[in-house]
């Protein structure tokens, strides 16, 4: 994992470094394998690295194209980024590094807000294009973003603690957030938190924001679930579960520059994780 953290002023006033370096140290645990700082007129971005692909400092975040005029944070993995690279690369598009970070900002100059559709992962992360700020959570919400916003500015990040870091936030419980909460499951659904002054974005869903302030969401992936329409025996649903996780591990093994592990629970999924390790000669 990586932590992303930013600010966009509202109120004519740059950014303060301070302010913005006092989020990434809370960021630090996150990405022990680098640290990088981006300001521009009213927007700020730091980033803490985890080096999972491309371990050289060509996909150091964040990540900004002189030419283009954009600039990127980013935590997650792009499955499919080798793929899209090589589509971006037939667009028309050059590439500097070897990493996935780049394909999304390729992705992004190519198709603009609609570049989440073609990522295909687990991701977070901010773009700053020109005036205005996009972000963008993985179809799951697997990658957390939250954010914060007042009259002065918008900021967001990986942590509730990096936004409060920050300061300037709304601490008042939220009471809405704690009846969910204390419900059987246990758990805030977003854009709640128990903080009334932090939202987190919904998974499957992109905001942007201009320089006034005014906000855009929009949902760009929700759940199909329905009966399928050819029956299939138990045997058969069996093999087909297990030919979807086979190219799930498949998937995350072959792009990792670094050693894949498991931490082990000793319960049915990580043991089955495991196994499917072992079935792609993982040992």
């Amino acid at each position: 994992m990586c932590g992303i953290a930013g600010e966009l002023r509202f109120d004519g006033i740059a950014p303060v470094r301070e302010t913005i370096e006092r989020m990434s140290m809370r960021l630090a645990r996150r990405g022990p394998d680098g640290a990088g700082y981006w300001q521009n007129g009213p927007v700020a971005f730091a980033h803490r690295r985890l080096a999972i692909i491309d371990l050289s400092e060509r996909s150091h975040q964040p990540m900004v194209d002189a030419a283009s005029g954009l600039a990127l944070v980013f935590n997650g993995t792009i499955y499919n980024y080798p793929e899209l690279r090589n589509e971006l690369i037939g667009r028309g598009h050059s590439f500097f590094s070897d990493g996935d970070t780049e394909v999304i900002l390729r992705a992004y100059a190519e198709w603009g807000e609609a570049c989440v559709e073609h990522l295909h992962g687990m991701f977070a992360f901010a773009v700053w294009d020109g005036g205005k700020l996009f972000l963008a959570r993985d179809r799951l919400g697997i990658k957390p973003l939250y954010f914060a916003r007042t009259d002065r500015f918008f900021r967001f990040a990986s942590t509730t603690q990096a936004l409060l870091a920050a300061g300037g936030i709304d601490t008042t419980l939220d009471p809405v957030a704690l009846h969910h909460q204390f419900m059987l499951h246990a758990s805030v659904p977003a854009p709640f938190t128990v903080l009334k002054g932090i939202r987190k974005l919904e998974q499957g869903t992109t905001l942007s924001i201009d320089a006034t302030g005014r906000m855009r969401e929009r949902r760009y992936w929700t759940l199909s679930a329905q009966r399928p329409t050819v029956a299939k025996s138990e045997a058969e649903w069996t093999e087909a579960i297990h030919d979807a996780l086979r190219q799930a591990v498949r998937k995350r093994i072959e792009i990792a520059d670094v050693k894949v592990g498991v931490l082990l629970s000793g319960g049915l999924d990580s043991s089955l994780l495991v196994a499917l390790l072992a079935e792609q000669g993982v040992h």
